[in-house]
């Protein structure tokens, strides 16, 4: 392990592997060279705040230790869309993004040689989402990811070898920045340079760098056992990682099976570092990783004490634990989503446990939602197989009632979700992250126009002359304020053909990136009339051999449009 402090100190071997770029690995004398040039840059500025907004991970890495040995302050921000950057303004003095950086010329032995002083106690800001969504600044020192990253090395370093760090999260939050940058850097492994989001991809960067880690989110990593060439990884991953969220039982249980062990889920946050961990085929409470301690306070809230930590003294989340008998916990719940509805108090995350239980439901958030009169509390659920086909034969309706009978065994009927959702997967970030602005928002009218109502997945079967590998089945409805409705036809509002093709379209690249790029729509047929406020049943079956979905809508029982989109080859 090298200290985060000395990577650029002239006593570092220059030999050692930084980040694997397809054929090509960079090493030290290259990371230490593309510093040395990116300092020239950085010198230019005498403000002392850089917002750091750089996808690329090795640019990303040597832009940060530039900063470093220059004595400025990096901040990260969560993503560089405009507006983000805007409500950032005050917060950093310059900015660099991928575009600022001069080209990347091969490194000459005195310039790899060159030795940077970096303050082990310099400062580094990173913004989180806050519990109202407002951004928030969470200021830490190098000193605390060092700390860090040799808890990650004395945790898993054996295990890990030297494997390269192969990501499906960016580095812009402290996940991504610990186990994609930090972690590898210190312990002289490389990490990968290209961002790899399914199994397809994952195993041609295998292919190309031999043994791997993987570090991803419960999002990503619960859509991969359905997808191909996840079962044939080879060499199969030493490790998993999983971090944002806890990764739902039956998501591990095919890692288990097939890699023998389940991911590595890691528990923490931005303010306090990495606290807990768990393997799932281990059990499901978690344990305090290396160097950190625990205790519950007497309202239930976790606290923790790590060095980790910019202080020496104890840390109050606002998670409610219980332990076990062995000394590990489990996570109940947060302490701030209490609720006032008709006079009654809810805790919502006792409601999303108690919706949990339910064999329909693999995950469940909840959200309260302002109404004309009163607020309500919204349910998103993530269903199950059986939950699945449940809503598949027997309707929306009744699968709602039936999970609402199941709630008010526990609970009095005016705190019951009145709003529901049913989705494949809850709408979990690029972070791993379930902001309670994505679970409102699935109630609410999608960009394209529909409302998706409901949505399930079955795998492997026949539909028409297709065996296909995935089948997508939506309940989608058509608002009455449409834009699409104005002029066609006045005095007579129907959904537009093109409309209905765009929709199956979209919805079906959000599953099949490779749809994203449609060269034709094949044996179109429109049977049917769509006016404002049908609910519409959506069925989107994908046959990747042939390059094509065929999409069907049936309104009220009877089929009112259906065609074939096929894709590009290449797309």
């Amino acid at each position: 392990m090298i200290a985060l402090h000395d990577l650029l100190s002239a006593e570092a071997a220059l030999a050692t592997p930084v980040c694997r770029d397809g054929d090509m690995l960079l090493d030290r004398a290259a990371f230490r060279a593309r510093v040395a040039g990116l300092i020239e840059l950085v010198s230019k500025h005498d403000a002392p705040r850089c917002a750091l907004c750089i996808d690329d991970p090795f640019e990303f890495a040597c832009a940060l230790f530039a900063l470093f040995a220059c004595g400025k302050e990096p901040v990260i921000p969560a993503n560089a869309t405009p507006g983000y950057l805007a409500d950032l303004a005050d917060a950093y003095d310059f900015m660099l993004m991928d575009a600022d950086l001069p080209p990347f010329v091969a490194s000459t032995p005195a310039v790899a040689h060159t030795s940077y002083a970096i303050d082990p106690h310099a400062l580094l800001t990173l913004y989180t989402s806050g519990s109202s969504g407002t951004p928030k600044p969470i200021r830490k020192t190098l000193a605390q990811f060092n700390a860090e990253v040799h808890t990650l090395e004395q945790q898993w370093g054996a295990l890990i070898g030297d494997a390269t760090m192969l990501a499906s999260v960016p580095h812009h939050h402290i996940y991504g920045l610990l186990f994609r940058v930090l972690w590898p850097l210190a312990a002289c492994r490389a990490f990968d340079r290209a961002i790899c989001m399914e199994p397809m991809q994952l195993q041609a960067r295998i292919a190309q760098g031999g043994a791997t880690a993987i570090v991803s989110t419960p999002a990503q990593l619960s859509r991969w056992p359905a997808l191909p060439g996840f079962a044939a990884l080879a060499p199969a991953p030493r490790a998993f990682f999983s971090s944002g969220g806890p990764l739902a039982a039956d998501a591990a249980q095919p890692y288990a099976a097939i890699y023998g062990a389940a991911p590595l889920e890691i528990y923490g946050s931005t303010e306090t570092g990495g606290i807990a961990w768990r393997r799932q085929d281990e059990g499901d409470a978690w344990q305090p990783v290396a160097g950190a301690e625990v205790r519950r306070d007497e309202d239930g809230a976790l606290c923790v004490r790590s060095p980790h930590l910019d202080h020496d003294g104890w840390h109050r989340t606002g998670d409610r634990i219980a332990f076990d008998a062995d000394g590990r916990f489990h996570l109940q719940g947060r302490l701030d989503r209490v609720l006032k509805l008709d006079g009654k108090r809810v805790s919502l995350p006792e409601l999303e446990a108690r919706l949990a239980l339910h064999p329909y439901v693999a995950q469940a958030a909840l959200v309260p939602l302002e109404g004309a009169t009163r607020e309500r509390v919204g349910a998103v659920v993530a269903l199950t197989e059986a939950g699945g086909a449940a809503l598949r034969a027997e309707g929306r309706v009744a699968l709602a009632k039936t999970l609402r009978r199941h709630l008010a065994d526990y609970f009095d009927a005016v705190v019951l979700p009145r709003h529901w959702r049913f989705r494949v997967s809850l709408p979990f970030d690029s972070r791993g992250k379930l902001p309670a602005s994505a679970v409102a928002a699935a109630f609410a009218p999608r960009a394209e126009g529909m409302e998706v109502l409901a949505e399930t997945r079955v795998g492997d079967m026949r539909v028409g002359d297709m065996r296909v590998g995935d089948t997508l089945h939506y309940l989608l409805r058509v608002p009455p304020s449409l834009v699409h409705f104005a002029g066609h036809f006045p005095g007579l509002p129907i959904l537009p053909g093109v409309v209905q093709v765009d929709w199956a379209a979209r919805l079906a690249a959000g599953y099949w990136p490779r749809v994203s790029e449609v060269a034709s729509v094949d044996r179109l047929k429109f049977m049917a009339p769509v006016s404002p406020g049908a609910v519409l049943e959506l069925t989107l079956a994908y046959d990747a051999a042939r390059r094509r979905v065929q999409f069907a809508y049936r309104l009220d029982g009877r089929e009112c449009a259906s065609g074939v989109l096929v894709h590009r080859e290449d797309a």
